[in-house]
């Protein structure tokens, strides 16, 4: 069945975006103090933080090139999605009590109250721009560039500029408590938009798994790769793949944001976890569609037209603006987090670090005029990405570059007690500027290692750094950092005495299980 955009479909997306307006203004007339704005009030329950978590993670780029990526070299990079098990493992395990017994607004902030405050203004530095230059104004382009697919007609920077004005309203008066539950209604409509879609492209095979597989080239339903393959080798799905997913689920703020804001530790547990099950939809609703689509729309020039090209063949009318309506609350979580993310840490890591003495009322003004301002910046920057061809790309693979001393100083750092300011500092300058080198090299043909090597490689150079550092300076003070470190009770910490059902060390375990029977599956 082939259709086209109808009166009804528009009707769906209106009605999703006043909604969303409308609960970005019911939450300003709440928000009061910079606590309530940035973190919510500390008052979220484990769903919200869970659906967050998964709406804020899943953007259009990742709607759009998980589904191509399965249509032009299979399923690989799945593991992306369904192994955030792990990261957020070692989260709900041991960072999640640490950040949240800190009573720290940033994660940054950690950094200073583990090792000193040049540490938290560069990771704070690094983060903003990040967050706003790669993430913020990538969100809005790719957004763009996808709703041009259906809408001909739309001119990229006319649509970039609404989508932020959107986004960056809500975000600015409501905040943090705005973003998550917008985030949590747009995790619903994503979720069930691309389930309906999923479901009615297997009834194009007879709702049979095995015709599914016949239409697949080889080895596009595995996720072992060889050593040398372009997509995702297996040395380096295992050496990067959970450094870059604990880097971003543990350290990155603007996803960790709405677990400092739980209710308490169990809440904020709990919400990692149902985040972790939710991860893992993403393979049967974005990413086997995208190898069905082998079957039903042969010879596709382009693999970032499987997604728009299966919602307006398959799907009737009505049903194409409920998908449209997910599309663009993929857009909207990920920008509206970053955009909130990046002003809190402008206001509480800068100006409220020169100025302790700012009121409440004051420190609401900052975070809003700084999410304005990041939005207007974002929004003028992103149809400039248009101009840069591949070097876009290449920007993405610069976390490659960002990623590992962040991990190690985190990672190392709590484990590594030894670990000392200067350390940290310097392993965050070095590791930075040999990554950049790698990175030079690579472009050049000098180094052809696949990114993902050079993940596990700068880890382990990062790691060095920091531990030979460390060794060769002062120790810091014991007691200062030992509410910083581990510590065996982390673990255990307010799950006491707790029904089977609430222990989040049987869930735990039960994600282990499901993620090892998707590994046994797909291998």
């Amino acid at each position: 069945m082939e259709t086209g955009i109808s009166s009804i479909d528009l009707v769906v997306i209106g009605i999703y975006f006043v909604t969303v307006l409308l609960i970005g203004l019911l939450v300003a007339r709440k928000t009061k103090t910079g606590e309530d704005l940035f973190l919510g009030g500390r008052s979220f329950g484990w769903g919200l933080i869970g659906l967050s978590l998964f709406a804020s993670n899943i953007s259009t780029s990742t709607i759009i090139g998980l589904s191509g990526a399965a249509y032009s070299t299979g399923i690989v990079q799945s593991v992306y999605e369904w192994m955030t098990g792990i990261p957020l493992i070692i989260a709900a395990l041991i960072f999640i009590p640490l950040y949240l017994k800190s009573r720290i607004t940033t994660i940054p902030e950690f950094l200073e109250l583990r090792y000193d405050r040049r540490s938290r203004q560069f990771f704070s530095v690094v983060t903003i721009f990040t967050s706003i230059v790669v993430d913020t104004a990538g969100g809005l382009y790719a957004g763009a560039i996808v709703l041009k697919a259906f809408f001909p007609d739309l001119v990229i920077w006319q649509t970039t500029l609404v989508l932020a004005l959107v986004a960056g309203f809500y975000t600015a008066v409501g905040g943090l408590k705005a973003v998550v539950y917008t985030d949590a209604i747009q995790a619903i409509v994503l979720i069930i938009g691309c389930s309906v879609l999923s479901f009615m492209m297997f009834g194009q095979f007879d709702y049979s798994w095995s015709k599914v597989v016949e239409t697949a080239p080889q080895d596009f339903l595995s996720i072992v790769k060889p050593a040398d393959d372009d997509t995702l080798p297996w040395p380096g799905m295992i050496m990067a793949v959970p450094i870059l997913g604990f880097w971003y689920w543990t350290t990155n703020q603007y996803i960790v944001q709405r677990i400092l804001g739980a209710k308490n530790i169990q809440n904020a547990r709990w919400g990692v976890i149902l985040a972790s099950f939710l991860k893992i939809i993403p393979l049967f609703i974005m990413v086997i569609p995208g190898t069905m689509a082998i079957g039903l729309f042969p010879g596709l020039e382009n693999a970032d037209q499987v997604f728009p090209t299966a919602v307006m063949k398959v799907l009737p009318v009505g049903l194409v603006g409920l998908v449209l309506a997910g599309l663009i609350s993929a857009i909207m979580s990920s920008v509206d987090s970053t955009l909130n993310s990046a002003s809190t840490l402008l206001v509480v890591d800068f100006i409220k670090t020169k100025n302790s003495e700012i009121t409440d009322k004051q420190t609401v003004k900052y975070g809003r005029i700084a999410t304005l301002i990041l939005m207007a910046i974002a929004a003028f920057w992103a149809p400039m990405i248009a101009n840069f061809g591949g070097i876009w790309s290449y920007l993405q693979q610069m976390f490659s570059i960002i990623v590992p001393p962040i991990a190690v100083i985190f990672l190392v750092g709590v484990f590594f007690k030894r670990g000392n300011k200067h350390g940290a500092f310097w392993t965050l300058i070095l590791g930075t500027l040999a990554g950049v080198v790698l990175f030079v090299l690579g472009q050049y043909g000098y180094w052809p290692l696949h990114f993902t090597y050079n993940v596990g490689i700068m880890s382990l150079v990062s790691a060095l750094i920091f531990i030979g550092i460390s060794l060769a300076s002062a120790a810091p003070d014991p007691k200062q950092i030992e509410l910083y470190t581990y510590r065996k009770e982390l673990i255990s910490m307010d799950n006491a005495g707790l029904p089977w059902h609430k222990n989040y060390l049987n869930w735990i375990g039960l994600l282990v299980i499901a993620i090892g029977v998707l590994v046994y599956v797909f291998w």
